[in-house]
């Protein structure tokens, strides 16, 4: 199955959520960590988020400590970092791996063109960017240096909306 309604993640609160419940909308997944130099991307997150949540744009953040050490946090601290210290309101999912033999279920199909059906790209650092469609199906990918508010992606996502 090509589509990322197969899986699910855990929230920082341990809660489960699968991932269903995106179904017919516009996915953007993005691999984050709260100490690193792209971090301010956050806010353009959440401004893009507040942009096109109206017409069934999520955003989905996949914090991780793979790349520099660079998110220490997890759990609570995480969710308390994401809502009161960033005020995040898109989703944030609990820190996972990205990459690797123990990466999450989700990075390893998003990665490789042989599951997702699609593209081929894993992350090479924090901030790496995939756009999903309506019918779960990766459709593209940013790396970390394009900013979420780039008129490639805006564009991209406006696509796809």
């Amino acid at each position: 199955m090509d589509s990322i309604y197969q899986f699910c993640a855990m929230k920082p609160d341990g809660s489960v959520v699968d991932f269903n419940i995106y179904q017919r909308k516009v996915l953007l997944i993005v691999n984050t960590a709260s100490g690193c130099g792209f971090t301010p991307q956050y806010q353009q997150l959440e401004q893009l988020y507040q942009r096109y949540k109206e017409q069934g744009f999520e955003v989905l953040a996949f914090p991780s400590n793979d790349f520099g050490n660079q998110e220490r946090l997890n759990g609570k601290a995480l969710q308390d970092y994401c809502s009161i210290d960033q005020r995040l309101s898109f989703s944030v999912y609990d820190r996972v791996k990205v990459r690797g033999a123990d990466a999450h279920p989700v990075f390893k199909f998003l990665g490789d063109k042989l599951l997702n059906g699609r593209v081929n790209s894993r992350p090479l650092w924090n901030f790496h960017k995939y756009l999903i469609d309506r019918e779960g199906h990766v459709v593209d990918y940013f790396y970390s240096f394009t900013k979420p508010l780039s008129r490639r992606l805006v564009r991209k996502i406006e696509k796809f909306l």
